[in-house]
């Protein structure tokens, strides 16, 4: 018995030294308030809508369309496109089950907000599903509307690949002059196309 004392003490230390790094751990992440997601993460899209205001009339049409998904398909689309001519474009091919998608959209939120007054930006909501999108949009507003374009005929009209995302850059003469597969992973790296691109 005595032979065994020496072991059931580590063994007891260890457990100790165990239990307390899990309760230091579990601490530290409930006070963590910077966690993607969190409420001081969160996008206001009033607050947004507040910034753009006094944007030229056809981005200002853009705005007061913020999160909504519209119908009218390739017609509608190209409709929109020719009511933009004079100001550069962002369009962005997204759908609701791509992670790359959810990943992108809070630097969609924040470029489409800082340069909104200047730059028009649309989504084409392609291969999904109607109420799936509508809910992502709500998880993740943006201030501008996506087209509805369950298969991919405005995709395929802008000669956009068929992964997820794509983000074309379109001039204000409504020339595509750059088509950038897959998300952007910063707010940097976007602007930087905005200007590399479109010159905005």
């Amino acid at each position: 018995m005595r032979r065994a004392l020496p072991f059931l003490g580590a063994a007891l230390l260890v457990l100790l030294v165990v239990v307390g790094l899990t309760q230091a751990g579990g601490r530290e992440h409930a006070g963590d308030t910077s966690t993607p997601g969190s409420a001081s993460d969160r996008f206001d899209l009033t607050q947004a809508q507040n910034r753009l205001r006094g944007a030229p009339p056809p981005l200002a049409e853009l705005h007061a369309q913020a999160s909504d998904i519209l119908g009218g398909g390739k017609p509608a689309f190209q409709k929109r496109l020719h009511r933009l001519r004079g100001h550069p474009v962002v369009i962005n091919k997204w759908a609701s089950w791509c992670g790359p998608c959810r990943a992108e959209f809070p630097i969609l939120q924040s470029l489409s907000t800082s340069r909104g007054r200047d730059v028009a930006f649309v989504g084409v909501d392609s291969r999904d599903k109607r109420p799936a999108a509508a809910g992502f949009l709500a998880k993740f507003p943006v201030p501008y509307p996506s087209y509805e374009d369950p298969h991919e005929d405005i995709a395929r009209s802008l000669k956009a690949p068929a992964n997820f995302p794509i983000t074309l850059f379109v001039d204000a003469e409504g020339h595509t002059k750059f088509i950038h597969p897959g998300g952007y992973r910063s707010a940097a790296d976007l602007s930087a196309d905005l200007h590399r691109y479109l010159g905005a």
